[in-house]
């Protein structure tokens, strides 16, 4: 039976790039977002299934799960990528800009893994999970960073959570990004094609072999 791969936050960027390649690496696809439209496009390039998801909704992390389920009868691999970035500084921002961050980022994630724990212990499957060099190094005044330092302990929850049933926990953290919403100094970033590619290494590991944790730095990045 093809293996199903899951990504919640594939609209775009890191999450479409993954799709591609997941694509390619002969995977059905289950592709959620908030994004609709783009989400369309992206199944009828790519095929699978298009589900409207706000990760921060659990519901409709639950009815992307059974979809999936429902159409492919599995679930192989879950990418949970969706995030959104704040500006820096505590007296920037909107307050509730800066709320919503903070449910995408930290609550979707345990959400993301909530919903799909069951699925991926049926197929002794993998959970990818996006995190950032941010979540590693305090920047500051940076509430997105705090985010992702929770993030970066989920992941290893997650994995001693999972020890002994077969499922391997890959957290993908990623230096500086050409990405929609984030501006660098640097020209030479990193591209979401390389962090595709990073996570489509970690799964093609065969079942003996859990790689926890990728950091991954631009060569220009010096911090």
């Amino acid at each position: 039976m093809d293996r199903v791969f899951l990504i919640a936050g594939a609209s775009s960027g890191i999450g479409a790039a993954t799709a591609r390649l997941a694509a390619e690496a002969g995977y059905r696809l289950v592709l959620g977002a908030r994004s609709e439209d783009k989400l369309t496009e992206l199944t009828d390039e790519l095929g699978g299934i298009a589900v409207r998801c706000d990760v921060t909704h659990y519901p409709d992390l639950e009815a992307m799960v059974e979809r999936a389920r429902t159409t492919f009868g599995r679930i192989d691999v879950v990418f949970a990528n969706a995030g959104v970035g704040h500006p820096r500084g505590f007296e920037a921002g909107d307050p509730e800009a800066a709320k919503a961050m903070v449910l995408t980022n930290v609550y979707g994630v345990y959400a993301t893994i909530r919903a799909t724990a069951a699925a991926l212990r049926a197929t002794k499957g993998h959970l990818v999970i996006t995190s950032s060099i941010a979540g590693r190094r305090a920047l500051k005044g940076s509430l997105y960073s705090a985010t992702k330092f929770a993030v970066t302990g989920m992941a290893e929850a997650a994995r001693q959570d999972f020890n002994g049933t077969g499922v391997r926990t890959t957290l993908i953290s990623p230096g500086m990004v050409e990405t929609d919403g984030f501006s660098h100094d640097l020209e030479d970033t990193l591209t979401a094609q390389d962090i595709a590619r990073t996570v489509m290494f970690a799964v093609a590991q065969p079942p003996h072999m859990d790689i926890n944790e990728i950091l991954i730095r631009p060569t220009a990045q010096d911090s």
